[in-house]
């Protein structure tokens, strides 16, 4: 990025068909990379979480991870921002603004634009021509002064199946069933890891398969996320990625209280947030059908229990990471849902199918 031009990012995301255009919920965040006394705080942040995983110091590659994987939660949002945006290969090179649901062109105070983007039928089928894309992909780039940044989403079909997967120990080690030291050394400290067997069964699907990503972790975790989800030869499949507000100043002790509630999936704000965000997903695609993954590790079981119990006929199967090891002492808790056991964690074995219906 060019000294003086401001950050976007644009999640991905999809849209849907209603009648003669599509719908496209959009999410877009504006920002400057963090300086003086913001890089300071930092530091300061970066001790007190060093201490609570009860590290004398770091070693210089885990300070690069933490620089990295912190520079979000630091970053200078810019508000008031007009972001213009255009869609790759466009032969008519239309600029387009995005409008929040009060009508307004510009970013908050925390830098987010958020609204829905409606583009016809006809315009979308040229872009998609134009841009040849496979299985609805479209890219786009902003184009407003100032502004460095691309994203991606796709047009998804009204029927067909999608995937709705959490992250954190369903697709991703964190390991949150051993307490908040771990997941913290896990989250800004050491390299990621991918949970064995998972990638070889979202890769099995066919590329006309949907994907979502849907995680009680914060925004500002996202990029790190990405980058080593579909970025660094893990391969997992692109999808949409829907994740749960975080205050933005880390430097506060509610912040602090804030972040680790939303890594660990703990909070009741959590559950209400990942059954809105999935629901919201179903009702765009009545016509769909559903395979849910999540873990063990805190609400899933349950959260996916409650979204089948209001659309039965869309959702098609659960998968379940068992990662506390208790679905023979609460079956329960799993009942007509598939567990994926992991039985040694320290090793973390590939997943095969077996005849009781465990994939273990």
């Amino acid at each position: 990025m060019q000294i003086g031009n401001e950050l976007v990012t644009f999640y991905p995301t999809y849209g849907y068909q209603v009648d003669e255009n599509w719908h496209i919920p959009m999410r877009i965040w504006v920002r400057e990379a963090a300086t003086g006394m913001r890089k300071m705080l930092a530091n300061q942040i970066r001790k007190i979480i060093r201490n609570k995983v009860e590290l004398e110091q770091l070693t210089e590659q885990q300070i690069q991870f933490y620089s990295m994987r912190a520079e979000n939660f630091v970053a200078d949002n810019e508000s008031f921002e007009k972001v213009e945006f255009q869609f790759d290969q466009d032969p008519e090179q239309q600029t387009f603004v995005l409008k929040d649901l009060d009508g307004g062109v510009r970013t908050d105070f925390n830098g987010l634009q958020i609204g829905t983007l409606v583009i016809s039928d006809r315009r979308a089928r040229q872009i998609l021509h134009a841009q040849e894309s496979n299985y609805g992909w479209l890219t786009l780039r902003a184009v407003s002064k100032d502004h460095v940044g691309s994203g991606q989403l796709r047009l998804i079909q009204p029927q067909g199946t999608s995937i709705i997967s959490d992250i954190d120990d369903t697709i991703k080690v964190t390991d949150i069933t051993a307490g908040s030291a771990v997941v913290l050394m896990n989250t800004f400290f050491k390299d990621f890891v991918a949970a064995p067997g998972m990638l070889e069964k979202y890769q099995a699907y066919g590329s006309d398969t949907a994907f979502h990503y849907v995680s009680g972790g914060p925004w500002q975790m996202y990029e790190p996320l990405a980058q080593f989800l579909f970025n660094d030869g893990v391969g997992f499949p692109d999808g949409s990625i829907h994740m749960k507000n975080v205050r933005l100043n880390l430097f506060e002790s509610e912040s602090y209280g804030d972040l680790w509630r939303l890594i660990s999936k703990g909070s009741e704000a959590t559950i209400d947030q990942k059954i809105r965000q999935i629901m919201r997903i179903m009702v765009h695609f009545p016509e769909r059908e559903f395979v849910l993954f999540g873990d063990s590790g805190e609400h899933d079981p349950e959260i996916f229990a409650q979204i089948r119990e209001q659309k039965p006929n869309q959702v098609k199967a659960i998968h379940i990471r068992d990662v506390k090891g208790d679905h023979a002492i609460n079956p329960d808790r799993y009942l007509n849902m598939q567990v994926i056991t992991t039985k040694d964690k320290a090793h973390w074995p590939n997943l095969v199918k077996t005849e009781k219906g465990e994939e273990g």
